[in-house]
């Protein structure tokens, strides 16, 4: 029976067990999370800050195997559970097919192409760049706040995506009534559940920060889209992969794989639970792609206010590794899949 169901509903043989098992682990993780916020017991709320904003990154992680088609054989299956998953990751205001053709054309392109140059807008605007980078600062992702915020105004500014507005506003109605409610019944549990969000938005952008080194182009910059357009060569060498622990890979599940960026970009219909075995046939016990994590933590708490602008220098393959290998890395920001612009 359980072979029947892999083979009719599933890609991949083998994809039943842990595709089911993280479904049902981020939910567990997010709605559990949620009971233990409500119950208003300090030490509960604390521990269930932590599981709802794991499982919001459990979500978006696996949001991103949906848009590659690596969970179910059928599109349409997973775009409902990638649309549905978006929910609990709070990036619904923008749509999942938004979504996956942004995130197919990084893949495509070999580049991070975004309509929204924030970069910009702060350097036009001195006071809310001082104000920007205070909150880097601070730890608080601001930048990626940005993101998701316009994501919420993107149909009444972009003329593209005017026709997304009655679907916005019905998503804001809900979303807002939802938190609204959450702040009435406890404002402690209104700011656990800000805490959580803010935790995924700093696993992700932490995620992002050293994967590549592309740089951003706006859609205007097609002379430099074609460039690199499906320059294989150009892809692996400007690709990185970050993993939590080499020895024990079992950590790299917290992010569900996604650190395996090389065999990701080399092969983007692998489904999460085969990158390390993909990563194992390519590159063996070659280190050179893989960033020690204690560097990239390093590098992402020692450049967090340059983040906000990024390093032009950065561009050149073989001197930003060099770079991320002497921790120094500047990395990049505003580039999550979750915001499709």
């Amino acid at each position: 029976m359980i072979n029947r169901i892999e083979k009719t509903w599933f890609r991949y043989q083998g994809g039943l067990l842990p595709n089911i098992s993280a479904l049902f682990y981020c939910q567990l993780a997010y709605f559990g999370g949620a009971g233990l916020i409500l119950s208003l017991n300090p030490i509960l709320m604390a521990a269930g800050t932590l599981a709802m904003a794991h499982g919001m990154v459990i979500a978006s992680y696996l949001i991103h195997d949906c848009g590659h088609n690596t969970l179910f054989k059928s599109p349409c299956h997973n775009a409902v559970v990638g649309k549905a998953l978006n929910w609990l990751s709070g990036g619904c205001y923008g749509t999942y097919a938004d979504l996956r053709m942004t995130h197919m054309q990084h893949h495509v392109d070999n580049a991070d192409v975004g309509t929204l140059d924030y970069r910009g807008y702060l350097a036009r605007h001195p006071a809310q760049r001082k104000m920007v980078e205070v909150l880097e600062w601070l730890y608080v992702p601001a930048v990626e706040l940005i993101m998701h915020g316009v994501l919420i105004l993107a149909p009444f500014v972009f003329k593209e995506k005017k026709d997304q507005r009655l679907r916005i506003m019905r998503v804001a109605v809900i979303r807002f009534s939802l938190l609204l409610a959450l702040f009435l019944y406890s404002p402690m549990a209104y700011l656990c559940y800000l805490l959580a969000y803010t935790i995924l938005l700093t696993v992700l952008r932490f995620m992002d920060a050293f994967q590549h080194n592309y740089g951003v182009l706006a859609f205007a910059d097609s002379a430099e889209l074609i460039k690199h357009r499906g320059d294989r060569d150009y892809e692996e060498s400007h690709t990185f992969s970050n993993l939590i622990s080499i020895k024990h890979p079992w950590l790299n599940l917290l992010t569900l794989n996604f650190g395996y960026h090389n065999a990701h970009h080399a092969r983007p219909t692998t489904p999460w639970h085969l990158l390390p075995t993909l990563h194992q046939t390519l590159y063996g016990n070659d280190t050179s792609v893989v960033i020690p994590f204690w560097k990239q933590l390093s590098s992402f708490h020692k450049n967090r206010v340059a983040r906000v602008f990024g390093d032009d220098s950065e561009t050149q393959g073989d001197r930003f590794a060099q770079r991320l290998w002497d921790g120094s890395a500047v990395g990049i920001g505003g580039v999550s899949f979750l915001t499709p612009f």
